[in-house]
């Protein structure tokens, strides 16, 4: 059997104690946690399955901008019964944009701070940050967030359709935004910019980190966020594994059809298109996310219990578009197929992780 140790998981690739071009120190960042080793718990034998220890989680729950807009925006897409965004914008974006979606969302959001120890980002920005933009905000969560610990700050929340909520706090709005065409911000506007979870939606990488460095001030970050959409293992549990497979080929083939790939971490795009930019003191940071409460570590455990979640709440929206209209796969195949994945998520004895990935850099 293969040796199940892992190596610990969050790596960087660059010294924080570096200088600035200046010679001044740069602003000390938040600590990167790091992750513990990534190792199996024990199991009895009768214990592969864990439908019903994530009941703490909410498990059989989950399962249950600008003033004016124009109407287009809200002439939301219907497919095969689950809102997709307007038609208005050419992005094909994978994922629906109702209810049920944006649970799965803000349960994301909820292992993401986990997994960074309760931060909301890694990049050393200054406590007197004045201007800050979130990227593909989805639901807002993160810049409602970040908006409540800088009260002092401007945040500006981007996305395609109007989802997010309107009580929210006042140093926040929120703006209707293709982050995919050119951006309305004039030159320099930004002391921080945030981007998360924009795998599938990003068609040319470079463009996307040429805008954000065209809006960024001197001296202001960029952060990147983004997670690999295939299960991986370090013990080989993951493979031949029905669902799974599939899964996995089901993203990796999609994103190449569609031009929009789903494995932002293994092709290196963050970094590459950020250095690409001319961003200077580039960090990148590597984090393991266990899909499952398998992990002997108590952190990871519950880390993966909510990663769990996320898919468990919404396979089918996570889905359903990539494997009916893109793909075109047998429709008679499609329950068949989800229900292999929700097997395989319950089995402990499957040890898959997802890899995820932080790069940030400075506007010189």
């Amino acid at each position: 059997m293969a040796d199940q140790r892992t190596p610990k998981a969050a790596t960087s690739d660059t010294n924080q104690g570096a200088l600035a071009e200046s010679g001044e120190p740069l602003s000390v960042a938040p600590a990167n946690p790091p992750q513990e080793e990534l190792i199996p718990a024990l199991l009895p034998e009768d214990d592969a399955d864990d439908e019903d220890n994530d009941s703490s989680l909410g498990v059989e729950d989950a399962t249950s901008s600008t003033a004016s807009v124009a109407s287009s925006i809200l002439n939301y897409r219907t497919i095969q019964g689950r809102t997709f965004h307007s038609e208005k914008y050419d992005t094909g974006y994978f994922t629906p944009i109702d209810d049920q979606q944006q649970e799965s969302v803000d349960i994301t959001h909820h292992y993401l701070s986990l997994i960074l120890d309760g931060k909301l980002y890694l990049a050393p920005i200054k406590d007197g940050v004045q201007k800050v933009l979130d990227v593909g905000t989805g639901t807002g969560i993160w810049a409602i967030d970040f908006a409540d610990q800088f009260p002092n700050a401007e945040v500006i929340g981007t996305d395609l359709s109007p989802i997010q909520p309107t009580w929210v706090p006042p140093n926040l709005k929120f703006e209707l935004d293709d982050a995919t065409q050119a951006w309305s911000w004039v030159d320099n506007t930004f002391d921080f910019i945030h981007m998360r979870y924009l795998f599938g939606a990003i068609s040319d990488w470079d463009k996307l980190l040429a805008e954000a460095y065209r809006c960024c001030k001197p001296g202001g970050w960029v952060q990147s966020c983004e997670i690999d959409a295939s299960f991986v293992s370090d013990d080989g549990t993951v493979d031949k594994v029905p669902g799974l497979e599939l899964f996995n080929k089901l993203y990796q083939e999609s994103g190449k059809k569609c031009g929009r790939s789903f494995c932002v971490v293994a092709e290196d795009l963050q970094r590459k298109s950020t250095e690409a930019a001319g961003f200077t003191d580039i960090q990148t940071v590597n984090y393991k996310i266990p899909i499952g409460g398998w992990a002997q570590n108590q952190k990871l455990r519950e880390v993966g219990q909510f990663s769990k979640l996320t898919l468990e709440n919404d396979i089918e929206g996570y889905t359903l578009l990539l494997w009916h209209n893109v793909m075109g796969w047998p429709k008679e195949e499609y329950q068949i197929f989800l229900f292999n994945v929700r097997k395989a998520l319950k089995n402990k004895r499957v040890h898959g992780y997802m890899k995820l990935r932080f790069v940030y850099g400075r506007k010189p």
